[in-house]
């Protein structure tokens, strides 16, 4: 639904490609507007905005970036970018994990939530995602992740069939 503007994707997407950090004012909904400085890894869509993955030195950790609260973003020629900083250090980015997704128990129609989700014959989607990307992509989906399928209603065609799987997965605050 959001695009981000070129004059904020272009110095990100150079600092990604040049291994830079980048300077940049950001509003966060915790905090409000400030003054920050992260090293980008990563270019994320999560259907209905795009943020960027980053190293925030601010806070000492790896965090995703609303391209829309972005303003003014310059890359930082003359910075060192350390090694705790580069994307193979971020352990929610690199942990890939397995989710299995199934035909919500209470659904009415399950035999049509298997054709729209393609599940196979053992009725099990296997869905391999970042860690960093699963809450993004469950609540897309509108995935049901409580234990006991206690979610209703047509929304949720999906249930998560062992919640666990989400164990230590940040940001899958559901």
């Amino acid at each position: 639904l959001s695009l981000p503007k070129m004059s904020v994707l272009a110095p990100i997407t150079r600092a990604i490609h040049r291994g830079k950090a980048v300077a940049m004012g950001y509003t966060s909904i915790s905090s409000g507007h400030s003054q920050k400085v992260v090293v980008p890894v990563a270019l994320v869509d999560i259907g209905i905005r795009w943020h960027v993955r980053a190293y925030d030195r601010t806070h000492g950790e790896f965090r995703d970036f609303v391209f829309t609260r972005m303003d003014a973003p310059t890359v930082v020629e003359d910075g060192v970018v350390q090694r705790h900083e580069f994307a193979e250090n971020d352990v929610q980015w690199s942990r890939i994990i397995q989710l299995e997704l199934v035909a919500h128990p209470e659904h009415p129609r399950p035999d049509v939530v298997r054709m729209d989700y393609q599940i196979p014959p053992d009725g099990v989607l296997r869905v391999a995602v970042r860690a960093a990307n699963a809450g993004y992509m469950l609540r897309r989906w509108s995935v049901d992740c409580s234990p006991d399928h206690s979610l209703r209603g047509l929304e949720f065609a999906l249930w998560l069939r062992d919640p666990l799987a989400l164990y230590g997965a940040s940001n899958a605050q559901l």
